[in-house]
């Protein structure tokens, strides 16, 4: 256990400090067993070791560390978390969680066992606590941590400081938000960057080979935290990544089951189920008719990628903008809850409709819609129901 205290040291003494997520600020840290999801490169790992650093005594008492650690391949982890707390560990900070096989159940033991013992692991963004073994659903609270929103981005990378923006607030009074904004920066400015190539935080690392890191984080995905939270063949991945590459390449996809089916060489279900994984890794995001109680085999209207980053690294051609803009948008309101097709607009949010496009766009398709607006790209500062797009971004 010693030489894991001691890359538990290094990990938290080399975490940047200067930049932190949003979901920090959101998490109930009093609570003794919290989850934290999300897709691989979202800044999960960062994000718990900061808190660890800022608010967790830096001795024997926390400690860090990785469930892909060859450590446990012999070592049973119910049984490490009994060693640390003899030894007076009271902070267990557990990472990559779905790399061990058995995680739900021996954390509902260790959670069970040790009483005194608070626990904060992250885990793929594949996590579903009510179909893992073990009940945790009672016991773990749990977030999810996405990619940047635009704000996130500003600020981590122009060391702006802006705070996010209510979504009733962004409705109400967008113009004299947006005001507020433009006279710090020129977001406009930033915004082309954002879309191509500043969604993952790891972005800043190595810009020029951001999007080999992309594509190689979605192939890790696949290959490794798809099969061990699913429990699916060599075969089925490779069907799926060609399913991928269909998509990735006809965005927004309208799906049509049957040809879709006949032409990769599976059957329906399992074709409705293999896009659910691809929404599960955060690779495809899918809008349906209607998001109460999505059935299993419910196939969606559309389906964009998850974000336009996407688009610009996997896409043979440059991305059409038109798409872009609306990936941009379904990604960044879809933080705040699920996103309905609608035949009229491009997109439904709980009551509101939404129209998505260029500076140019005007509200003659929806204007006989209640509560409708148009997201418009190219404008600064948006009048009446006509929104920057750049603004949603600014939601979280």
């Amino acid at each position: 256990m010693e030489k894991i205290f001691q890359k538990s040291y290094r990990k938290l003494y080399q975490v940047p400090m200067e930049f932190r997520r949003y979901l920090a600020d959101i998490i109930d840290w009093n609570s003794r067993l919290i989850g934290i999801k999300g897709a691989r490169g979202a800044g999960k790992t960062t994000l718990l070791l900061q808190y660890a650093k800022e608010n967790l005594p830096q001795d024997n008492q926390t400690l860090y560390v990785s469930l892909d650690d060859l450590y446990f391949t012999e070592n049973a982890l119910v049984d490490f978390a009994e060693q640390f707390v003899m030894q007076g560990g009271k902070y267990l900070l557990l990472d990559e969680v779905h790399r061990y096989q058995n995680w739900s159940q021996e954390l509902k033991n260790i959670y069970d066992d040790q009483p005194d013992l608070k626990i904060i692991f992250t885990g793929s963004s594949l996590i579903h606590l009510n179909q893992a073994k073990g009940d945790l659903s009672r016991r773990a609270v749990m977030y999810e941590l996405p990619g940047l929103s635009f704000r996130e981005y500003l600020n981590f990378t122009q060391e702006t400081a802006f705070k996010p923006i209510l979504f009733e607030e962004l409705l109400e009074n967008h113009t004299n938000v947006a005001l507020e904004i433009v006279e710090k920066i020129r977001p406009i400015a930033h915004f082309s960057e954002f879309l191509e190539h500043g969604y993952y935080p790891y972005f800043k690392e190595a810009p020029k080979l951001y999007y080999q890191k992309l594509s190689e984080t979605i192939s890790l995905a696949l290959s490794i935290d798809l099969p061990s939270s699913a429990d699916i063949s060599f075969g089925s991945v490779e069907k799926i990544r060609l399913l991928l590459h269909i998509i990735s390449e006809s965005v927004p996809f309208k799906p049509n089951i049957s040809k879709l089916s006949e032409r990769i060489g599976i059957n329906r279900n399992s074709l409705v189920q293999f896009i659910r994984y691809l929404e599960d890794i955060h690779v495809i995001k899918c809008l349906y008719a209607d998001t109460k109680g999505i059935g299993v085999l419910q196939k969606p209207e559309k389906i964009y990628m998850h974000h336009p980053n996407l688009q610009y690294a996997l896409a043979t051609e440059k991305p059409n903008i038109g798409n872009v803009r609306e990936s941009f948008f379904i990604n960044q309101l879809g933080v705040l809850g699920p996103m309905k097709y609608t035949p009229e607009g491009d997109f439904a949010f709980k009551n509101f409709v939404f129209e998505v496009g260029g500076s140019g766009k005007t509200n003659k398709q929806i204007k006989h819609l209640a509560n409708s607006f148009v997201a418009a790209d190219g404008i600064e500062v948006g009048h009446l129901h006509k929104i920057p797009l750049w603004l949603f971004g600014f939601l979280y």
